[in-house]
């Protein structure tokens, strides 16, 4: 890092990677859709929160009269304190109302997306988003609910009509039947791979020569996204073959880093 420096934060959540830069002598301008995200007071004028999506990082730099910035860190994915607020329907382990979105005032819902899309649509959701094999069995459940009127309206009824199609009697599984669902739907509420293609090639053609572009990804998709970027952009350099994954000891302090892999590159001149 470089003292004075100016580093982009493309998902602020509860602001401690921006505390950390500014802990270390540097600026930051932090994006994030969630209304309820705030920059406290002991951080405001060294943080500069933009309630945007990190794709649109390129206009809003324009807009801050901002042509370059130090570095760049993507913390991909849903924060937990989004996934500890039951209202918000992004998980199955507190009942909700199927909603997803990372802006709960903006565009259609995952319920929305489950009452409107077809079981060819729903399937290809579901497979193409969570990696479930069985998209097209628990596709076609959630339609014929639909048809017949129970079309689940809260998290925990979704979570049990796709368990009653996927789960296997007998069988201890390692994740919830319905993890991979509600992935898939919170990925395509919210555009998140679109967004991150987007977000990265901004931070890459923003950053200066020398400075690093950091993201840490949470499933396979995210993480083949950055991995090929940082392998084929001939503006960077990937700084190593393989991801770096949490040791014993942040596992211990944070059980929800178990999927992390960090990706970082370097911009060449």
């Amino acid at each position: 890092m470089r003292a004075g420096g100016l580093y982009l934060d493309g998902t602020y959540g509860g602001g401690g990677h921006s505390a950390a830069i500014v802990a270390r002598g540097g600026r930051v301008i932090a994006f994030d859709r969630d209304p309820a995200a705030a920059v406290p007071s002991h951080l405001q004028g060294e943080v500069t929160l933009v309630r945007r999506n990190f794709a649109e990082l390129g206009a809003t730099l324009d807009e801050l009269d901002i042509a370059q910035i130090d570095g760049a860190l993507f913390d991909l994915g849903t924060s937990s304190m989004q996934f500890d607020e039951p209202e918000r329907g992004f998980s199955f382990a507190h009942d909700g109302p199927i909603d997803m979105r990372m802006n709960d005032g903006e565009g259609p819902t995952a319920y929305d997306l489950l009452a409107r899309s077809s079981e060819t649509e729903l399937a290809d959701i579901i497979f193409n988003l969570g990696e479930e094999r069985s998209a097209r069995r628990i596709a076609r459940a959630i339609v014929a609910a639909r048809s017949a009127g129970r079309l689940p309206a809260r998290t925990l009824e979704l979570a049990r009509l796709v368990a009653g199609v996927t789960h296997v009697r007998g069988k201890r599984e390692r994740l919830h039947p319905a993890t991979r669902t509600f992935q898939a739907l919170r990925i395509a509420v919210n555009d998140e791979l679109g967004s991150l293609e987007r977000g990265l090639g901004g931070a890459i053609a923003r950053t200066r020569a020398g400075g690093r572009i950091v993201a840490i990804s949470f499933h396979s998709l995210e993480d083949r996204i950055v991995k090929l970027r940082f392998r084929d952009d001939e503006r960077v350099r990937a700084l190593s073959k393989k991801p770096l994954l949490p040791g014993d000891d942040e596992l211990a302090r944070n059980p929800r880093a178990r999927s992390a892999k960090l990706r970082v590159a370097e911009r060449l001149p």
